[in-house]
């Protein structure tokens, strides 16, 4: 290998260990000024999810689902480690540059940092302790080693102390390695999963209603009506999930309200509890989706808690913001019409996991969860629309978002071969608060036939179907709708989720045999 291959491979090498040593003290020093969301990494991905154009956004749920954060990571990890290699192979011949260039990530990640909704003056840290970092790695690994060897002739060559060069770079992979890991293991004593556990649930004053026999159809591939925790639909700008201890936990109301209320959780959890069957579902979800889920929730009332407070005339919005700064806007009205508007601290019969809220959350039947289910919730401003805008409201969706009816074929799934003969069609229909009346099925283009549904313990769950179908040998479309309790039919056009939720029939192509 020639001279200037050799070079290029040092340079990069270099600057991917300058990188690792940069990560790595980051990472420690954001166990002391923030934690994770002071990481750089965590910060620049934040402030990415942001200034992410919408149509971006959907197309990453849609594709990536719940891994859309892991795969933002690794998109980033690796940007962050190609630059890194061309700023290393740039420093080996122009080093003020390639300092320069480590100093460009320091700026970024501080910047990002510091102008998150949680940022402080802190979390500037581990961006700048990282830079000052990754620049002295830099600077020790490329700087000039070569020496003048002059043989008994009188002849001179050049050559390099490779010794002192792997010492470096050893100790730099050292440094690196040390600070990343040393900078997790302090992390995770933030970590709430034992206080979590050691959560006692008060026993409900109002009891949910049993779920009927026969509101599950027994039939393989068919959806649960009871949603486990661990297969709960997940989907939130949160790169890092909150860790919140129960003992540090505060909620405060206030805005235009008479009086500023706070809780602490024990104060909670000394409320009158609500259990109560809730389906929720994203705004994200497209047709034929998965992104819903039922669950039975224990929790205050939102409404209790707004009337102790008192709302004052004029107030039309809750703006409740999350502990890591995501705001939602949630319909005063919504809230106080009479529906189980929740402020929840259980998930079928455990105290919510950390990813869907812990410690507490909220949940109000028959809004998309955008404008309605905010996790890890900490504060509740009374105030009104025109006044204040979360999160995904200034990012052109609705700001009144109640689900749409909708239906969906789980059993034969799409592209399914089955035999001919009497063939069971099911599925899932939800319109929440208003409740499924009806849903029909119909093959080819032909007539719709009524289809069998299950029962359901109230409004606000999904509720199940199923229908017998005389399959016959080719290829056939399955298609559903469904109408809700107020006699809405649901369309058939199809149209995207921006901005308040999509619609349309869902259908299915199988193969009889």
């Amino acid at each position: 290998m020639n001279a200037k291959w050799i070079g290029l491979l040092a340079g990069a090498a270099a600057g991917a260990v300058a990188g690792g040593v940069a990560l790595g003290v980051a990472e420690l020093f954001a166990a002391f000024a923030g934690g994770a969301q002071a990481s750089p990494l965590i910060a620049v991905g934040s402030a990415g999810i942001t200034l992410t154009p919408e149509w971006l956004k959907e197309f990453a749920i849609r594709h990536f689902g719940t891994n859309d954060k892991l795969v933002l990571l690794m998109s980033l990890g690796v940007g962050i480690g190609i630059l890194a290699l061309v700023i290393g192979i740039v420093a080996k011949r122009y080093l003020k540059v390639g300092l320069a260039g480590f100093a460009a990530f320091g700026v970024i990640g501080a910047v990002a940092a510091v102008t998150r909704p949680t940022g402080g003056w802190t979390t500037v840290i581990p961006s700048i302790a990282g830079c000052l970092a990754g620049m002295v790695a830099l600077f020790l690994l490329v700087r000039d080693r070569s020496y003048v060897i002059t043989s008994e002739n009188g002849e001179t060559s050049t050559d390099t102390d490779r010794r002192s060069l792997l010492v470096t770079g050893a100790g730099a992979v050292a440094v690196g390695g040390v600070s990343g890991l040393g900078g997790e293991l302090l992390l995770k004593r933030d970590n709430v999963d034992s206080a979590r556990k050691a959560v006692r649930l008060p026993r409900a004053a109002s009891l949910a209603k049993p779920v009927p026999k026969g509101a599950q159809i027994r039939l393989p591939g068919m959806t649960p009506f009871v949603t486990p925790n661990k297969d709960f639909y997940r989907v939130d700008t949160a790169l890092t999930l909150p860790q919140i201890s129960p003992r540090d936990w505060r909620l405060r109301i206030h805005g235009m309200v008479d009086h500023v209320v706070e809780l602490s959780f024990d104060d909670l959890l000394k409320r009158p509890m609500l259990e109560r069957d809730i389906t929720l579902s994203c705004v994200s979800n497209q047709v034929g989706g998965r992104y819903a889920g039922n669950a039975r929730w224990l929790g205050a009332s939102l409404a209790d808690l707004l009337r102790q407070a008192g709302v004052r005339s004029g107030a039309d919005q809750i703006l409740s913001r999350s502990s890591d700064g995501f705001t939602i806007s949630t319909p005063i009205e919504t809230i106080m019409d009479g529906r189980d508007a929740l402020l929840a601290v259980g998930m079928n019969g455990e105290a919510l996991p950390v990813a869907h809220g812990f410690p507490a959350r909220m949940i109000v039947p028959e809004l998309y969860g955008y404008v309605s289910a905010t996790k890890w919730v900490v504060d509740l401003k009374v105030t009104r629309f025109a006044t204040d805008k979360a999160y995904w409201t200034k990012r052109r969706y609705a700001d009144h978002a109640p689900i749409k009816t909708l239906s969906r074929i789980d059993v034969p799934q799409s592209f399914a071969r089955v035999k001919a003969g009497r063939v069971p069609v099911a599925g899932t229909a939800w319109a929440q608060h208003r409740g499924i009346d009806l849903v029909e099925v119909r093959i080819d283009n032909g007539p719709w036939r009524r289809a069998e549904l299950a029962p359901v313990p109230g409004l606000d769950t999904w509720r199940q179907w199923v229908l017998e179908w005389d399959a016959t040998p080719g290829s056939h479309r399955l298609e559903v709708r469904a109408t809700d309790g107020t006699g809405a039919v649901q369309p058939s056009k199809r149209v995207p989720v921006i901005p308040d939720g999509a619609t349309g029939w869902h259908s299915v192509v199988v193969t009889v045999i």
